[in-house]
C-alpha cells in the first residue's frame, strides 16, 4: 500500500530544472478539488515524453515549481468539487491531468475525466487518455485517414507510435512501422504492421536520407505515404516528406529527436500537407470533441480491437527511473508508475 495517512500524500516533485535523477519524493497535504473539479486517489500513471521534457523546461507549458509531473491517470474518485455532476466519490475514472499525476492524489478539471466500463483495466485506461488519444486525434481528426490509407509511423516502437500502429491497423490502414531494433519490430508486427523498417539511426546525410525514402517506396508502392505520423522529428523528417503521396497528410506529433529542417518546396510539389498535432490544446478547447475520441477508443479497446502493450511497470518512488527509460529511448510501448508497491 501507499504507506500514507490522514490528509497527507506521497508525491514525486520537480523542484528545479534537470533529469529524473532531480525529481523528488515528498509528503505534501492532500489536495482539496475546486469548483468542477474532481480528486483522484490516484492508482496508475502512464509516463510520457513531455514528461521528459517538462521536468527540463523544454516543453511548451512550463508549470511553475514544484509540481509533479505525470499527465494521464486512473484511479477512484476521492471527492468532488461545487458545481460536479456525473461523477461520485468511489467511480473508477481515468483522465488528463497535464501535470500531477506523479502523487498519490490530484485534482483535475471533471471535463478531462471518463468514468471507466468495468471491462477496462486501470492502468490500460490510464494509456488511453493520452498516449492513445493522441494517436486517435492525430490519425483520424488531423489525418483523416479511411481504410485502405498507407500509413508510415516514425518511432513505432515507442508509447505514442505503438498505439499509433494499432489504431491504423483497427482502421483499416497498412502501416509501415519504422524502428531501431529486431525486439521492436517483433512489437510493431504483433500490434498490426503490415511492413518493417528496421533502421541504424537517424539518417545523417543525403546519402542516408535518400536510402530511407527508397526504402519508404519499396514498401508501399511509387505512390507513397498517404499518412505519415512523426513523434521523432530530427533527420528523420525530410525522407519521409519525400515519400509522401499526393495529397498526403504529415503528422507532426513530436520531435524525441529534435525539430526538423524541412523545404517548404516539398509539400508544395507534393501537394500534401504539414499538419500540426496537439492533443493536449485540442482537449482543452474542445472537451468534447476530446470525450467522443475517448468513447471511440473505448469501444475499440471492447471490441478487442486495441490491446495495450505496457513494457515495465515501476512504484512511485522510482518514477524518476521510469522517466529515465523515456529519456533514453529504450521502452517499448508504455511505461506505467503504481502508487501501490509494485516489485
Amino acid at each position: 500500500m501507499s504507506g500514507t495517512c490522514g490528509n497527507a500524500m506521497r508525491t514525486l516533485l520537480s523542484t528545479r530544472c534537470g533529469g529524473p535523477e532531480t525529481l523528488e519524493l515528498k509528503h505534501l497535504a492532500r489536495p482539496v478539488p475546486g469548483p468542477g473539479q474532481i480528486l483522484i486517489r490516484v492508482a496508475s500513471c502512464g509516463i510520457n515524453y513531455p514528461d521528459v521534457l517538462i521536468i527540463e523546461d523544454r516543453y511548451q507549458h512550463r508549470p511553475p515549481r514544484p509540481f509533479a509531473p505525470g499527465g494521464e491517470v486512473s484511479g477512484v474518485i476521492a471527492a468532488i468539487g461545487e458545481g460536479v455532476a456525473g461523477f461520485a466519490p468511489g467511480d473508477r475514472v481515468a483522465a488528463l491531468t497535464y501535470i500531477g499525476g506523479l502523487a498519490d492524489h490530484v485534482a483535475c478539471d471533471a471535463a478531462m475525466a471518463m468514468k471507466l466500463p468495468d471491462d477496462l483495466p486501470g492502468p490500460e485506461a490510464a494509456m488511453l487518455m493520452s498516449t492513445y488519444a493522441t494517436s486517435y486525434h492525430a490519425l483520424v481528426d488531423r489525418g483523416r485517414i479511411s481504410p485502405g490509407d498507407r500509413v508510415v509511423i516514425l518511432g513505432a516502437a515507442g508509447g505514442v507510435g505503438l498505439a499509433a500502429v494499432e489504431i491504423a491497423a483497427a482502421l483499416g490502414a497498412t502501416v509501415l512501422a519504422l524502428v531501431s531494433s529486431p525486439e521492436k519490430a517483433d512489437a510493431v508486427r504483433a500490434a498490426g504492421a503490415a511492413h518493417v523498417i528496421v533502421h541504424d539511426g537517424e539518417p545523417r546525410d543525403a546519402a542516408s536520407a535518400k536510402a530511407m525514402t527508397g526504402l519508404i517506396r519499396e514498401a508501399l508502392g511509387d505512390d507513397g505515404a498517404d499518412i505519415v505520423y512523426d513523434p521523432v522529428g530530427g533527420g528523420f523528417a525530410e525522407p519521409a516528406v519525400r515519400a509522401m503521396a499526393w495529397n498526403g497528410r504529415y503528422l507532426v506529433v513530436g520531435f524525441v529527436a529534435g525539430i526538423p529542417s524541412v523545404p517548404f518546396n516539398l509539400p508544395l510539389l507534393k501537394g500534401c500537407e504539414i499538419v500540426g498535432v496537439f492533443m493536449g490544446g485540442f482537449a482543452a478547447r474542445d472537451p468534447d470533441g476530446y470525450a467522443a475520441n475517448l468513447r471511440a477508443l473505448f469501444d475499440l479497446y471492447s471490441a478487442g480491437r486495441l490491446r495495450p502493450h505496457i513494457s515495465a511497470r515501476y512504484p512511485l518512488a522510482r518514477g524518476g527511473d521510469a522517466i529515465a527509460v523515456l529519456r533514453d529511448r529504450q521502452a517499448i510501448g508504455k511505461i506505467v508508475v503504481d502508487m501501490d508497491e509494485v516489485a
